[in-house]
């Protein structure tokens, strides 16, 4: 008597490697670390005297807390870099990542609120990015080469905000799921 080979059952390590173990991975990655990208400066400076700093705003132990600490810091106006009345700080982007540096999310912030990027979709659309963001730091640095910093400052800002949609793979499904807009009913 023989027995047939039955390929409706997958083995027990197959079904651990694709569907038990990728859920574990962003577990691992935790926790999350959020902080500003934005230019520091004095009164009356010059735009060669601009500096582009960042602010580390705190943890998070998943991305929904980390949103929710990002809106409520940028809203209430709460980020700083130091005690220097006089040292002025403009937040311009919102990043958070996990314990590996991996980009979980960022978003340009705008009139108090975070517009979040949405994750690239696919290898080939973050080649793309990639390729764009290095041509603008690329134009970045033969503006400052110019002395041209105020250009250099926004090709290069430019850059970032692409760069922002560069969520690492693991985070990536997360990330998009989280952006989601409610459909109407």
């Amino acid at each position: 008597m023989t027995l047939a080979s039955n390929s409706t059952f997958a083995p027990i390590g197959r079904i651990l490697a694709d569907r038990v173990l990728p859920g574990f991975q962003p577990a691992r990655k935790l926790p999350l670390r959020i902080s500003c990208l934005g230019i520091a400066s004095y009164a009356g400076a010059t735009d060669a005297d601009y500096r582009d700093r960042n602010v580390s705003l705190g943890d998070a132990a998943s991305p929904e807390d980390a949103i929710v600490l990002a809106a409520v810091r940028v809203s209430q106006g709460d980020i700083r870099i130091g005690d220097d009345d006089a040292l002025h700080f403009r937040p311009r982007l919102i990043v958070v990542q996990d314990n590996t540096l991996g980009l979980v999310l960022a978003g340009e912030i705008r009139a108090g609120i975070i517009l979040w990027q949405q994750p690239v979709a696919s290898d080939g659309e973050a080649r793309r990015i990639v390729i764009e963001a290095s041509r603008l730091r690329g134009m970045a640095f033969a503006a400052s080469g110019e002395r041209d910093h105020a250009t250099a400052r926004d090709l290069r800002f430019r850059a970032a905000l692409l760069e922002a949609r560069l969520v690492d793979p693991v985070w990536r499904e997360t990330a998009a799921d989280l952006l989601r807009l409610p459909q109407a009913a």
